[in-house]
């Protein structure tokens, strides 16, 4: 039988897919299983038992053989995607010492030694100090090196998460160079573990042997064992193929490969995205990410909470949509555009700027949300609204910010994630940005990304342009309407871009009041 399908296999935050792809980018089967997203043993932390996702794989893929069509002798090759930064640490068997870290986790380890020595001063003449210092106390590994020192000592290997699944399956210590995105001694202009030299060793302090070996995107990791294939049914001796972080696979999923085509995510952190084979930091010691085309970057601005905020919508002033879509047996979220319509453009002059979560440098780590301009017109209805709208402002400033630093300009968007089924988010962002906004042809775009890379490495398609124009192509799309465009052009630029500059004092007093006085 000719084997002409890839399996796909997705780790998101929510859920864990497996998918069958042809190579013509058609989903022909998929199996979805809910995961509990993590569990918070103390305020902030967010942790999980490795083996509730690796036992999500294994139901996904069996869940997966069983579907009406599905003919597992077709299957080629297998490709793996996960959520990012979520990190595990394992013995030399590969059982995990402790629970993961997840990537919303907000653990913080403050008062560690800072970088010193010639990169210190660099540091400190660039006025970078406190952005190094932001990231040392970021790093789980350094907090598990001071508050869990038994278990940092007795780590075989410390892996993400897609280096832990690509063990479960291979029986390899073994990950993409594309997945990885985290706060690890990584070189993200060479693409490789970091030289001897270079101060990530400083600033998040272990011994290499701790790293998993990499492997470029498109590359094969390994082979599915017979203990894999008896766990989750995907044929032994099958090739893993190197993917990338669901982000970067979304990326090339929704077919953006050339950097004049932006990918805006809409999950659960909204992004603006480009591939770009230069290397370019859109802000200062911010990396672009591994593109899941090897030797490209992703570059990336990220607004953290992007569209968790819907959920945080929903969960503060959605009871009405809650109950009307427990009886019509929906997702509320379904519901939420019935609110959009009831509001104009431009929300009566209320806007919102999205930083629920504050940044690193763009915006600072001081940053606060702030809706302003209310007035006795406004309703929940005019919020929910604002904050599509705040979301759309937010990410043409990146896109704005891109193109000043890459020198190219953007003309076309595509959107991916949760948030693009949403017809009104669609619109809005058309309007906002003033240009047509595509949906990628099939929703598990990441996926779909995932196996384009098995489809290259595999040698079915000689190169990732053959595997972009024969597997992707735009779903919906959605034109600006000129007026609308230009009132939003009219707030975006006379109110939107001047908010963070005129409250940035304010957001600092907040944080200072509010550390100087610490009451739980």
């Amino acid at each position: 039988m000719q084997k002409d399908q890839i399996l796909a296999i997705d780790n998101g935050t929510q859920s864990i897919r497996a998918m069958i792809f042809d190579l013509q980018g058609n989903m022909t089967a998929k199996n979805r299983v809910p995961i509990q997203p993590y569990v918070s043993p103390a305020p902030g932390f967010a942790e999980q038992d490795p083996l509730v996702f690796w036992q999500g794989v294994c139901r996904a893929c069996q869940g997966l053989w069983k579907l009406p069509g599905v003919q597992r002798e077709r299957i080629a090759g297998v490709a793996l995607t996960t959520q990012r930064s979520t990190v595990i640490n394992v013995d030399r068997e590969g059982k995990p010492l402790r629970p993961a870290i997840v990537w919303l986790d907000q653990r913080r380890t403050e008062g560690l030694k800072p970088v010193g020595g010639l990169w210190g001063l660099v540091f400190g003449l660039t006025g970078m100090t406190e952005t190094v210092a932001y990231l040392q106390a970021e790093a789980e590994a350094n907090w598990l090196r001071v508050h869990q020192p038994e278990i940092w000592k007795s780590t075989h290997k410390y892996l993400l998460l897609s280096g832990y699944l690509t063990y479960q399956l291979t029986g390899k210590f073994v990950d993409s160079v594309a997945c990885q995105v985290g706060y690890l001694p990584f070189d993200y202009k060479r693409q490789c573990w970091a030289g001897p030299l270079d101060w990530k060793w400083q600033a998040v302090p272990m011994d290499p042997a701790i790293l998993p070996d990499l492997v470029p995107a498109a590359g094969v990791l390994g082979e599915i064992t017979s203990h894999a294939s008896a766990e989750t049914g995907i044929p032994a001796g099958l090739p893993l193929i190197a993917a990338a972080a669901d982000k970067a696979c979304e990326v090339i999923g929704a077919g953006c490969v050339q950097p004049q085509i932006a990918c805006l995510s809409y999950g659960t952190t909204a992004t603006i995205n480009t591939t770009h084979r230069r290397y370019v930091e859109a802000i200062p010691l911010i990396p672009p990410y591994p593109s899941a085309v090897p030797g490209a970057y992703t570059l990336e601005i990220q607004i953290y909470r992007g569209f968790w905020m819907v959920s945080w919508f929903k969960q503060e002033f959605g009871l009405p949509e809650q109950q009307q879509a427990e009886m019509l047996g929906v997702e509320p979220e379904e519901l939420f555009d019935h609110l959009v319509d009831q509001v104009p453009a431009g929300s009566q002059g209320l806007v919102l700027q999205p930083y629920w979560s504050p940044g690193l440098k763009v915006p600072g780590p001081e940053a606060r949300g702030a809706v302003i301009g209310f007035g006795d017109v406004h309703t929940r209805a005019h919020f929910y609204r604002a904050i599509l709208e705040g979301l759309a402002y937010a990410l043409r400033e990146g896109k704005e910010r891109t193109e000043q630093r890459t020198g190219v300009k953007i003309k076309e968007l595509r959107v991916a994630g949760g948030g693009s089924q949403s017809r009104c988010a669609m619109q809005i962002t058309a309007d906002v940005f003033g240009l047509p906004v595509s949906r990628p042809h099939v929703y598990e775009a990441s996926g779909l990304g995932a196996a384009m890379d098995a489809a290259v490495g595999l040698g079915m398609y000689p190169n990732f342009e053959t595997a972009v124009a024969q597997m992707t192509r735009t779903g919906d799309t959605f034109e600006p309407d000129p007026k609308v465009h230009a009132l939003y052009d009219e707030l975006y630029r006379a109110v939107y871009k001047n908010m963070y500059a005129r409250l940035q004092p304010l957001y600092n007093q907040i944080r200072k009041i509010v550390r100087q006085h610490p009451i739980t």
